[in-house]
């Protein structure tokens, strides 16, 4: 095997931090050319994501406050995938909670690392069709957030403008964009 393709030898790991969605641990690694050194982890159980379109081909998405970014950012409704919870039912979960909508057409888009650099988290991204309004179930006591709609065209313009959207709502818009397409067409 080439030098570089061998996986690092863990040599010892550390746990920091053991929280309610994840923890942080510091593994000392040796690399295949011998380097040793530090690495930094967090590890989380996963997320889903909805990129809910209306029956008009709105998106609907929320205006969250983020401690972390000191801000509010426009995202697409996700959650943690809970314990003995299936991405699938996380994200069915989360949209009704934070939403009010409910999907009856459920289409998986990909899934993909949030921030490899320093995190195990995974995305599971979903586009979710043939919405129906329904009671908000309400979310977590510790969000601050408020549904908003967009149009395709809206959105594509505000990610382009630099407006305030996390990576993994821009991420999954362009996943669900051609699908997005060919549902306006119909």
């Amino acid at each position: 095997m080439p030098l570089g393709q061998e996986p690092p030898q863990l040599l010892k790991q550390r746990l920091f931090y053991e929280g309610r969605k994840f923890n942080f641990e510091v593994n000392r690694l040796r690399l295949p050319n011998s380097a040793e050194g530090d690495w930094e982890c967090i590890r989380h159980p996963g997320g889903a994501l909805a990129v809910p379109v209306t029956d008009d081909g709105q998106l609907v998405l929320v205006r969250q406050y983020r401690f972390a970014v000191r801000g509010r950012l426009l995202e697409f409704p996700a959650g943690t995938i809970e314990p003995n919870e299936s991405a699938a039912e996380t994200i069915r979960r989360e949209i009704q909670e934070e939403t009010g909508y409910m999907a009856a057409t459920w289409l998986p888009l990909g899934t993909f690392p949030l921030a490899p650099g320093y995190s195990d988290e995974f995305i599971y991204a979903f586009l979710a069709t043939d919405l129906e309004a329904v009671t908000p179930t309400g979310g977590d006591e510790d969000e601050d957030l408020e549904v908003v709609l967009f149009t395709p065209e809206q959105l594509e313009k505000a990610i382009l403008a630099g407006e305030a959207i996390d990576a993994k709502s821009i991420a999954s818009f362009f996943l669900a964009k051609p699908f997005i397409e060919k549902l306006a067409a119909l």
